[in-house]
């Protein structure tokens, strides 16, 4: 069968919620898509359970790490599998509302401009959904300043856009924030993207997770931001938005709180 969507889903620890979110594949309106899951070296059951979707499917396949690669090295793997004309995002512990797909690719297939397709998302816990993520929907070069203009975990783009920056860069320093990095260098390459700002996707998160975010890896956002802002070709004093993500893991954790509730 041809398939028009490769889904590719890099898995680590998450057997506990993995058959949420590969039926959420299941019960998605438009079915033409293969799943190329990599199991990153998981410490759980997580490759049993992925492997009898592909004994059930033969549109899931499974591969793995021997051991943990980090997710920038694993979404290559699967890319070296998919040769499909658009390529999907779906993490082990996350649900794809059922029209995701039909609406990403609606958007594709009516805006030949338009290379990278993302959607509003839903955050949620035990207790429920308690944020909604939401983007502008033609992002231009300046707002990579306020930070990623697109999530990565909804997004569906044409594959021709991940082969000329040749996929997602596998460097210590991008660990954790390589989806800016991948759009950092699409639209160096002058492609250009949209948000459907509807919540397609739903992300399982702690609400605390990112005032516990390591310090490390804050500096990677802030290496990232920064290299980034020159790939784009904006003003050196757009640098110092490239301190942010430092600023902010220097903040006492109470006003953090208090800074992110005005923030609404």
């Amino acid at each position: 069968m041809d398939y028009r969507i490769s889904v590719l889903m890099g898995l680590y620890n998450c057997a506990d919620t993995l058959p949420e979110a590969l039926d959420s594949l299941l019960a998605q309106t438009y079915q033409n898509f293969k799943v190329i899951m990599c199991d990153d070296g998981s410490l759980d059951n997580t490759y049993q359970v992925a492997l009898k979707y592909v004994d059930q499917y033969e549109n899931f396949i499974l591969i793995e790490n021997k051991e943990n690669k980090g997710l920038n090295l694993t979404l290559n793997r699967c890319l070296e599998l998919a040769d499909t004309e658009f390529i999907a995002r779906m993490d082990g512990d996350d649900i794809s509302i059922p029209d995701r797909f039909e609406k990403e690719l609606a958007v594709l297939d009516s805006k030949p401009e338009i290379s990278i397709v993302s959607t509003a998302m839903n955050y949620f816990d035990e207790n429920g959904i308690y944020k909604t993520s939401i983007f502008k929907e033609y992002p231009e070069n300046l707002d990579f300043i306020k930070g990623t203009p697109f999530c990565h975990a909804p997004c569906m783009v044409r594959k021709v856009a991940y082969d000329a920056v040749k996929g997602y860069t596998v460097e210590k320093k991008i660990l954790r924030v390589e989806d800016i990095h991948l759009w950092f260098k699409m639209y160096a390459k002058g492609f250009k993207g949209y948000n459907i700002n509807e919540p397609l996707y739903s992300m399982r998160d702690d609400r605390n997770a990112y005032s516990r975010r390591k310090f490390k890896y804050r500096l990677n956002e802030a290496y990232v931001q920064s290299t980034g802002f020159k790939m784009l070709g904006l003003p050196i004093y757009f640098q110092i938005y490239a301190l942010r993500p430092i600023l902010v893991g220097l903040l006492p954790y109470q006003l953090y709180k208090y800074l992110r509730r005005l923030k609404g």
